[in-house]
């Protein structure tokens, strides 16, 4: 099925790259703009290769989305369609070329769906502003054909990259294969870039230089503070890895320490864990954990700091928290998820886990320990002391004595 979906996608956009050289009417500033298109592209792609080569290999099963449509769109806007297709295709051969080489086929299919995408958008501009293709008008009707282009594009080219990633990979979920919310406001950021793009080399092409600069200075940023971001979470359930709490935890106790205010520490251990991925399957086990790492985030502060340690161990950070308060936080976050019934895609089917339950080791600065080591320490050894007791309570790390808290 996937691969007659494919073929009848590629097929089409052969059928319109066909159809564009009907009526070719080309002048020498098109061929200017073309160039432009075609350089801003090239350097766009060599400016972040590196880290888009990371992004692509991290992407699949789920929709890539790259600032670098914003030249191809642009095209679609100013360029006669032959053109247009010519930036499309330089971009996609660019793109295999410098970071990633994957099946020559599937980057084929990706700039099938760009084309579709692009005469799609160009029906639509056509139809509300015909007279001023290649280009647009000025205005309100202007804008109102601008408007109906890039979202005619947009959901062409998101809806048969969604269709393929769901036929290809049968066990891939609807979400994933939609991707990130923050992936289609990059699509969004760069459909606009590329309407500006357009407009400058319509009426200011100089000035389109300077947008050039400024598109490479956000691609770098945006890149490297989204793997900042990807490197600080823990894939499965969204929450702070280990290394970046553990980096948190030791800023946040320094603070403490200089503005003279508790801290709190909470290491968390499901009960029985084990129970569940024998009974439902490790698909399940993932699902739990995720229902857990939400309701987690949600019964703490805005300021608090939730990671997983691993398996089904999480750490709470708590500033601004002393011994009582991060006491009663425990109880608070042991009966919430004693009491959750969450559903879950077993191997029998679907169905329901509940009943679980945790042990929870609280410790705080300074009563327990004055620095992290120690603290973390202290944590720890509470949460074992809460499972030898008979799990599914809170036990406090015991306060120290002055001569005890280095």
């Amino acid at each position: 099925m996937v691969m007659g979906y494919v073929l009848a996608v590629d097929a089409l956009a052969l059928a319109v790259v066909g159809a564009s050289f009907i009526g070719l009417d080309v002048h020498t500033y098109d061929w200017m703009r073309f160039a432009a298109l075609v350089i801003g592209s090239a350097l766009h792609v060599e400016a972040g290769r590196e880290i888009e080569r990371i992004r692509s290999v991290a992407s699949e099963g789920s929709t890539y989305v790259s600032l670098k449509s914003m030249w191809m769109f642009a095209g679609a806007l100013i360029l006669p369609p032959p053109l247009a297709i010519a930036v499309i295709a330089i971009s996609y051969v660019h793109s295999w070329a410098r970071l990633r080489r994957s099946p020559p086929h599937r980057g084929f299919f990706s700039a099938a769906t760009v084309v579709l995408a692009a005469a799609v958008g160009l029906m639509c501009l056509r139809s509300i502003n015909p007279d001023h293709h290649p280009g647009f008008s000025g205005g309100f009707i202007g804008l109102v054909a601008v408007t109906a282009a890039t979202l005619a594009y947009w959901l062409i080219n998101f809806a048969l990259v969604v269709g393929a990633v769901l036929l290809s990979n049968p066990d891939t979920t609807a979400r994933k294969a939609l991707g990130q919310l923050s992936d289609q406001l990059i699509a969004a950021g760069a459909l606009g870039l590329g309407i500006s793009t357009a407009a400058l080399l319509l009426y200011q092409p100089w000035l389109a230089t300077v947008l050039l600069v400024t598109v490479l200075g956000l691609q770098r940023a945006l890149l490297v503070g989204q793997f900042q971001f990807a490197a600080r979470t823990d894939p499965n359930t969204g929450l702070a890895n280990t290394a970046f709490w553990h980096e948190m935890a030791a800023k946040e106790l320094e603070r403490a320490q200089n503005n003279n205010v508790a801290l709190g520490i909470l290491y968390l251990d499901l009960d029985h864990f084990k129970i569940v991925n024998d009974t439902h399957g490790h698909l399940a086990g993932d699902q739990v954990l995720k229902a857990i790492a939400s309701e987690l985030k949600h019964e703490v502060r805005t300021d608090d700091l939730v990671g997983r340690l691993g398996g089904e161990e999480f750490a709470i950070l708590l500033p601004n928290t002393d011994v009582n308060d991060t006491l009663l936080t425990a109880e608070r976050i042991r009966h919430r998820i004693g009491g959750l019934v969450i559903p879950v895609t077993a191997a029998a089917g679907n169905t329901t886990v509940d009943g679980i339950t945790c042990s929870i080791g609280a410790a705080t600065y300074p009563a327990s320990g004055q620095s992290l080591d120690i603290l973390l320490m202290a944590a720890d050894t509470a949460t074992y002391a809460a499972k030898e007791a008979g799990r599914n309570q809170v036990v406090t790390a015991p306060s120290r004595t002055p001569g005890q808290l280095s």
